[in-house]
């Protein structure tokens, strides 16, 4: 049962990402709500405020993307999946992932990581006066997107494959 430990491992690998987008998501939108108080009530603004709020953003989608295809809540084109069989459904979830999403995510990983890295090297701040210094972070989750994309990817991949092995019996 080394595939399901997988599974298991990375399941538990992306649940606990997900509670982290979670609060990452409470804490974007009470700092968006104290900079608009702030702008718009005592006419004051901070970019390293908004930078925040900007990297937030970017943080709960890029590190919350996995766990909404490991939810099932991704964009599909479902022409055919929705009436098909559970067992069509996982050859196509399979074929889709390896033709699609697994191409995609390294060549994403592939490309992010040299970004990310020469990001690094120059320890990369922002452009803007008061702005954070931390823009080889923001960068670094175009990586970890992909890898984490990746890996929910395999745990798929062995769900459908396990799914399959049950209706042969």
């Amino acid at each position: 049962m080394l595939l399901q430990r997988c599974h298991t491992f990375i399941s538990d690998l992306n649940h606990r990402l997900c509670r982290l987008v979670s609060w990452l998501t409470l804490l974007m939108v009470l700092l968006v709500f104290a900079i608009v108080v702030l702008r718009y009530g005592f006419n004051l603004g901070w970019i390293a405020m908004q930078e925040s709020a900007l990297y937030l953003h970017a943080m709960v989608f890029l590190l919350g993307a996995a766990h909404t295809l490991k939810a099932d809540e991704h964009v599909r084109v479902d022409i055919f999946y929705r009436k098909a069989s559970a067992a069509t459904q996982a050859r196509i979830d399979i074929g889709g992932t390896l033709f699609l999403l697994v191409p995609v995510n390294l060549y994403i990983l592939i490309v992010g990581w040299e970004y990310a890295a020469k990001s690094w090297a120059l320890l990369e701040g922002s452009g803007e006066a008061g702005g954070l210094p931390l823009v080889f972070v923001l960068k670094t989750l175009i990586p970890l997107f992909a890898l984490t994309m990746l890996l929910q990817g395999v745990a798929h991949i062995i769900s459908c494959l396990l799914s399959l092995k049950q209706d042969d019996h």
